[in-house]
This record gives structure tokens, C-alpha cells and sequence, in this order.
């Protein structure tokens, strides 16, 4: 998971000050996208200021919406002897100690730990990879966006991330590192949740947010892929 920032030529006066960072001379909207391996974009939220960084993209984004309510497809696998029911996504520093997020290990210390930070950060870069391709398919996002509404440009980019995962599923078995995606797993099954006044819907929704937020799952998630990703490819 990872934010892309695509510059607004034209917007308003009013607004620059709400869209300008300080690391991007002109106005910006962000693009926040979940890519994989192939460069297949599973998630996309558009449309926050660019003056916001990766976690307030994230407090606004409807990233977990599918996992609070309940709709996620189950997910269960077993990572050095411990099982974990929820996925996970590769992220940089700043995103928070979710459960749901895997971050490197800055300054490691040790061999395993070095390992673990090497290949997380190789694999973390599948997302910008994502953004550099549909940057090159697609000139009309690659440059500065000249539309005055934001709106309209909210649409091209959907558009654009649509089209672009066509073409990843029309090329996918030409990929040296074939995914196939519909036999991962052993469940695909969902389950629906409607949030309303009923306290035993309001206690599920805090649970499902409390285990995603969990600091100690996220640890533990990561001390246990250390010791995976060296046991597979420590001899290396």
C-alpha cells in the first residue's frame, strides 16, 4: 500500500494552499492504491488534498471498510506455528502498527533481520512499480492535470486503473511469476454485517476495529515472518 501524488495544474487559487505540500512545489491530489506482485491495483481511493500525508489518506480511505463490516473474503494462514486471520499489506515507516500492516525494520540488527528488511523493501516496491506503469500507459495522468474540476479528474483515474487492470489480466499468463489468485487459500466465503443500533452489531464492529488495530499482533506478525523468510531463503 502506497499514495501517488498527481500534480493539479488548474486548480482554484483559494484551494493551494489546502492542496500544496512542502515537498511538491504545485498543488497535488493523492491517489492511495494496494497493488500486488503483477501489478494488479486491488485498491484505489482518490481524491484527498495534497497538502495530507500517508496517515490521514488512510484515516479518510475505505481501505478496511470490507473488513469492519464483515464482507472480507476469510482469510486464514499459518505463519512459524502461529495462525492469523486477517491479510496483511507491506507498507512504509509512517503507516501505524496495525495488525494488517508489515512493515521493514529500520536499522536491523543481525543477520535474520537484515534479511527480512531486504526483502520486504524489495517487495514493497510492487506499488510504485503499479504507479510507474500506469503513469507510462496513460499520458493524461502522467502530466500536470489541466481539468478545473476535481471531479472529472477522480473519474479519469478510475478509468485509467480499470483499463490498466485489463491489460494485467489479458497479460498475466505471459508473467514469469505467475499468481494464481483464485486457488489461493482454502476459503473464499463472505459474510455480510449491516451496522445498526443493535448493541451486538455495535460490540462485533469495535471487536473487528480493535484486532486491526492491534500493536501486539503486529509485532508478533513480523518476528514471525522474520523467522520464515529466513528459514526459506537464509542459505542463500
Amino acid at each position: 500500500i502506497d499514495c501517488m501524488h498527481w500534480e493539479w495544474k488548474n486548480c482554484p487559487v483559494a484551494w493551494k494552499g489546502q492542496f500544496c505540500r512542502g515537498d511538491h512545489r504545485n498543488p497535488t491530489i493523492i491517489l492511495e492504491a494496494v497493488a500486488s506482485q503483477d501489478l494488479w491495483i486491488w485498491h484505489a481511493f482518490f481524491g484527498t488534498a495534497g497538502s495530507n500525508n500517508d496517515i490521514t489518506v488512510l484515516n479518510g480511505s475505505n481501505v478496511f471498510d470490507e473488513v469492519l463490516s464483515g464482507r472480507a473474503p476469510a482469510v486464514q494462514f499459518t505463519m512459524n506455528k502461529t495462525q492469523y486471520n486477517m491479510r496483511y499489506y507491506l507498507a512504509d515507516d509512517i503507516y501505524p502498527d496495525f495488525a494488517t500492516f508489515v512493515k521493514t525494520i529500520s536499522m536491523p540488527q543481525g543477520e535474520k533481520r537484515k534479511l527480512f528488511a531486504q526483502r520486504q523493501e524489495s517487495a514493497r516496491k510492487d506499488v510504485e512499480r503499479a504507479f510507474g506503469v500506469l503513469q507510462s500507459r496513460f499520458a493524461i495522468i502522467r502530466g500536470p492535470s489541466r481539468f478545473w474540476d476535481a471531479g472529472k479528474m477522480k473519474n479519469i483515474i478510475y478509468a485509467c486503473i480499470i483499463l490498466h487492470n485489463m491489460i494485467v489480466e489479458d497479460e498475466r499468463d505471459t508473467y514469469q511469476n505467475n499468481i494464481d489468485y483464485d486457488s489461493v487459500g482454502n476459503s473464499t466465503s463472505t459474510f455480510e454485517v449491516s451496522l445498526g443500533a443493535h448493541p451486538s452489531i455495535r460490540s462485533t464492529y469495535l471487536q473487528r476495529r480493535a484486532q486491526l488495530h492491534d500493536k501486539q499482533k503486529h509485532r508478533q506478525l513480523q518476528a514471525d515472518l522474520v523467522e520464515h523468510i529466513w528459514e526459506c531463503f537464509g542459505n542463500e
